[in-house]
């Protein structure tokens, strides 16, 4: 594999907006993952240290068009939309509503929280990763079952803010 070849791909990833590629092929290993501060390129033989190489949004990249709404919203649906917050995943991983299992869950759906309050913790590469409310308010919905996967940018919560 050359660079021409790694460089297709990281477009290939970029035109189909994908959170995350492997490959592993003759003892290259390689691996691209769109993350907040996590390394968004790493290649390595399988038997050296990892290179790391950040990449950048390209700015030949043409924004995509807007979604046209199937129907307009009414005046209590857009009420509604304006006031939930959501809080999405950070990373890749899985989603723990609790500090550990039979432990009751950090918070239920109706409880009033506060801002940098623990709402769930998310296991990355054996680390556990709590992730705190951006926002004050109730929390109204919970989208991601306790032990299940969750990718970059999913839905966790929505909370009404005050």
């Amino acid at each position: 594999m050359d660079f021409s070849d790694i460089e297709r791909i990281l477009d290939l990833v970029r035109q189909h907006d994908l959170a995350e590629f492997e490959l592993e092929k003759e003892g290259l290993k390689l691996r691209v993952r769109k993350a907040g501060a996590l390394p968004a390129f790493t290649a390595s033989p399988l038997h050296t240290m990892p290179v790391v190489v950040p990449t950048a949004p390209s700015a030949a990249t043409p924004a995509p068009p807007p979604m046209a709404s199937a129907a307009p919203l009414s005046a209590d649906e857009a009420e509604e939309s304006v006031e939930l917050a959501v809080v999405k995943s950070p990373i890749v991983g899985t989603f723990y509503r609790s500090p550990e299992p039979g432990a009751a869950a950090f918070v239920e759906v109706g409880q009033r929280v506060k801002k940098d309050q623990v709402l769930c913790i998310i296991e990355a590469m054996k680390l556990m990763n709590e992730i705190t409310s951006e926002y004050e308010g109730e929390l109204v919905s919970a989208y991601v079952e306790n032990g299940k996967p969750v990718q970059y940018g999913e839905r966790l919560f929505a909370i009404r803010t005050v």
